[in-house]
C-alpha cells in the first residue's frame, strides 16, 4: 500500500460528514492527519493516502471497529464522488468495459482494498483483499470499499445489479439494517473470501449513457491524471512545490536542485526513475496555475502570461494550446459557461 499515493479531498469529505452524524466532531477526525477545513474545502487539493488512512483510523477510534459503519460510508460513494474516474464508467459500453477500466485507473479512486475480477462457471467475481491493510481498519475498509461498489453498480444501470452471492471473511454483526439497505441480497459472513458474485452474462449487457467518444476522452483524461499524480510523490513533488512558490520567476533545474541539495543530475536521474523530467513538471505546474486563474476568473489572458512569467502573450497562448487543445480565451469562457 502507497502510503503517499495522491488522491482527492472528496473521500475524506465524506467521511467527515459521517463523523458528524455519528457524533464525532470534525476535528477528531482530522486530529494529526495535516488537514485543515480549509484543505477539505478546496476542490483542486489532494491528500496522500496516508493522510486519508489516519482520518480512517481516527474515526474507528471513535465508533468503533466492528461491522456495519464501513456499509454506512460505502453507500455514500456515488459516481459523482470520483470525477472524471466516474464518468469513464458511466460512458462505458457495457459492464465489462466500466470494470476494466475502474481497475485499471484504480489508483484514481479511494479504495484501499486490492480489487480485481474474475470469470468462472459462467460466474463473475469481484474480489477484494484487504490482507494488507492495518487490523484495527480492515473491517471498515473493506466493507466502505464494497458498499461503494454496489453503489456505483447500481447508479450505473439505475438498479440494484442482481447477485448471487455477497461474502465477508469477518464475522456478521448483530445490526444488519444497513447491508439490507445497499446489497440486493443478504451478505454472508464468516467465508473463505471477500467478493460480490454474480452472472457473468450481466458483465456484457449495454449501459444506458454509453458513449464511446466520451469513453475514449475520459480515459484519456484518467491517464493523464494518474502520471501527474504519481510525478507529485516523492521528489517530483519536492520540485512541484519549488516551482509553484516561484512561479513568476520560474527557477531552473540547476536553482531547484541546489534547494534540494542534490546535484541537477541526480535530480534528473531521479525524475526519469519517476516517469518524468524537470520541463514536464514545469508544464504541469504552469498549466494547473493558469487554468485556476483562468476558471476563477478576474484575470485577463495577458494577466495570466505575467503572473506565469511568459515575456510574451502569444507564447503563452500556443503553450496553454499545447497542453489544451484550446486558447486561453475560450478555456475561460468555457468556465464561465460551467461546460
Amino acid at each position: 500500500m502507497d502510503l503517499q499515493a495522491r488522491r482527492g479531498t472528496a473521500s475524506v469529505q465524506l467521511l467527515c460528514q459521517l463523523g458528524e452524524e455519528l457524533g464525532v466532531p470534525v476535528a477528531t477526525c482530522l486530529r494529526d492527519t495535516g488537514l485543515t477545513d480549509a484543505l477539505l474545502g478546496d476542490p483542486l487539493a489532494e491528500i496522500t493516502a496516508g493522510q486519508e488512512l489516519h482520518l480512517v483510523r481516527n474515526l474507528v477510534a471513535q465508533i468503533g471497529s466492528g461491522p456495519g459503519p464501513g456499509v454506512l460510508a460505502g453507500q455514500r460513494y456515488h459516481l459523482t464522488s470520483y470525477g472524471i474516474w466516474g464518468f469513464g464508467l458511466v460512458s462505458s459500453p457495457s459492464l465489462r468495459s466500466a470494470v476494466e477500466l475502474g481497475i485499471h485507473y484504480l489508483d484514481l479512486t479511494f479504495a484501499f482494498a486490492r480489487i480485481w475480477l474474475e470469470e468462472a462457471g459462467g460466474e463473475a467475481r469481484l474480489r477484494l483483499d484487504g490482507s494488507h491493510l492495518p487490523e484495527d481498519v480492515r473491517v471498515f475498509l473493506l466493507e466502505r470499499d464494497a458498499a461503494a461498489i454496489a453503489t456505483l453498480q447500481r447508479e450505473l444501470f439505475d438498479t440494484p445489479l442482481p447477485q448471487r452471492r455477497v461474502c465477508f471473511r469477518h464475522a456478521a454483526p448483530a445490526d444488519l439494517t444497513p447491508y439490507e439497505q445497499i446489497f440486493s441480497i443478504m451478505p454472508m459472513f464468516s467465508q473463505p473470501l471477500d467478493m460480490a458474485a454474480f452472472d457473468a452474462r450481466l458483465l456484457d449487457l449495454p449501459l444506458p449513457q454509453a458513449n464511446s467518444h466520451t469513453r475514449r476522452l475520459c480515459e484519456a483524461q484518467c491517464r493523464d491524471l494518474l502520471a501527474r499524480r504519481r510525478a507529485r510523490a516523492g521528489l517530483a513533488g519536492q520540485v512541484r512545490e519549488q516551482l509553484l512558490a516561484s512561479a513568476a520567476n520560474m527557477p531552473d533545474m540547476e536553482q531547484v536542485a541546489r534547494a534540494l541539495h542534490v546535484s541537477s543530475r541526480t535530480l534528473r536521474r531521479q525524475l526519469e526513475a519517476q516517469d518524468t523530467s524537470f520541463r514536464a513538471l514545469v508544464e504541469e505546474v504552469r498549466q494547473t496555475l493558469a487554468e485556476e486563474m483562468l476558471r476563477a476568473g478576474g484575470f485577463n489572458v495577458e494577466e495570466v502570461a505575467a503572473r506565469l512569467g511568459y515575456a510574451e502573450v502569444a507564447s503563452f497562448i500556443h503553450a496553454f494550446r499545447r497542453w489544451t487543445g484550446i486558447t486561453p480565451g475560450a478555456f475561460a469562457r468555457h468556465a464561465r459557461a460551467g461546460l
